[in-house]
């Protein structure tokens, strides 16, 4: 408690006698100090323990993609739907989860060393990464109740075309990534600083749904050139909102047990095929998360190479906590959480993960086979 001096003390009554000046009234109380106000951004303290979701394109007509039993298995495992994706974003948002990309957490030095960055958020907010692999609307897709590819619409957006059980041709947002570009115009505060998500791509059946490839197509299809164009105003399209582009490598191989030779030519191909239609790019998702190191942090030959082709981000699978990061001296590795039946399946046999970032029960009602 604090020590209050009293009127008076050492005798004194406080009485003013006949020739003493009347006494001064006494000061009002000073107001209560106002509190302070709450802080409108904060230091997020681990840019390697960020969170990271990752999805596959969306299925818009569940009964054409579960009809067949051999491709329903491999749909229901790896894939979800439009309406589970909404539901997501919804929880997302309500849980005050902010999308932020990965050139916001670190930066690459002129000499190849790589740093966090200050990442300051609205308070309450948690950051969050978001990417959607294999966008390349595979052959294999074709009539199985997907979109068919992504376009830039009048407005000058990006949307999907996409053909229904009848035939007839729609256009609007039927893939992750327009339905992520209506979302944040909607709830602005869902992007820090515009970011969006990563586009991973392979090259093998062209990108964005144009078969570009000329080692595959060359001969075969008559519009390469003029897809090429197409494809490559489309991506212009998507890096203008905020998105960003991954090598998924050309052919989706797998490098943890591809030779460096394997791991060679394929980057060649991927970096003559698909880099000229995206842009060049830092970031490297490895398909099936099949890392080229496992804790231990990176070196070798592999490594060596990876890196001299400019790739200084990457991103393995690993859905078993909430998030997982590594800082290298030249490198940023990061851990995803696949959202998918298989994921769902799990969060609906016990395990925890999926809970932090919404009901997975909500999610997965209405899903199509049970998972």
């Amino acid at each position: 408690m604090g020590t209050y001096a009293i009127a008076g003390a050492g005798g004194d009554t406080g009485r003013a006698g006949p020739s003493s000046p009347a006494p001064a009234p006494a000061a009002a109380p000073a107001p209560p100090a106002a509190p302070a106000p709450a802080p409108t951004d904060v230091l997020w303290q681990d840019n390697a323990g960020v969170s990271h979701l990752f999805f596959h394109s969306l299925i818009v007509d569940p009964e054409r993609a579960f009809a067949d039993r051999h491709s329903a298995a491999g749909y229901h495992d790896y894939m979800i739907t439009q309406a589970q994706f909404a539901r997501i974003l919804d929880q997302l948002y309500a849980r005050n989860y902010v999308l932020v990309g990965p050139h916001q957490l670190a930066s690459v030095a002129a000499d190849g060393t790589v740093a966090t960055k200050p990442l300051r958020l609205p308070a309450g907010k948690k950051p969050l990464v978001l990417s959607v692999d294999d966008v390349s609307y595979y052959e294999y897709m074709a009539g199985d109740g997907f979109a068919d590819n992504l376009v830039v619409a009048d407005d000058g957006r990006v949307r999907n075309t996409y053909v229904d059980a009848n035939g007839t041709t729609h256009v609007g947002s039927y893939d992750v990534m327009p339905m992520v570009d209506d979302f944040v115009r909607e709830h602005p505060d869902f992007s820090h600083d515009g970011a969006r998500g990563i586009i991973g791509l392979t090259g093998y059946n062209g990108v964005l749904g144009y078969r570009t490839s000329p080692s595959v197509y060359g001969g075969r299809n008559p519009h390469l050139a003029a897809d090429v164009d197409t494809a490559t105003r489309v991506a212009d399209a998507l890096k203008g909102e905020g998105w960003e582009f991954a090598s998924h490598s050309w052919g989706h191989i797998n490098f943890t047990t591809s030779g460096l030779g394997d791991i060679e030519r394929d980057t060649r191909l991927w970096k003559a095929e698909v880099q000229p239609i995206v842009g060049p790019t830092d970031l490297l998702i490895y398909p099936f998360g099949a890392d080229i190191s496992g804790l231990p942090a990176y070196s070798g030959p592999k490594y060596d190479y990876l890196r001299a082709q400019g790739f200084a981000y990457y991103f393995t699978i690993d859905a078993s906590r909430t998030a997982w990061g590594q800082v290298g001296r030249d490198y940023l590795r990061e851990a995803r959480i696949n959202i998918d039946g298989i994921s769902l399946a799990a969060a609906m046999r016990g395990r925890p993960v999926l809970r932090t970032f919404f009901d997975p029960a909500s999610v997965a009602e209405g899903a199509g086979p049970t998972p």
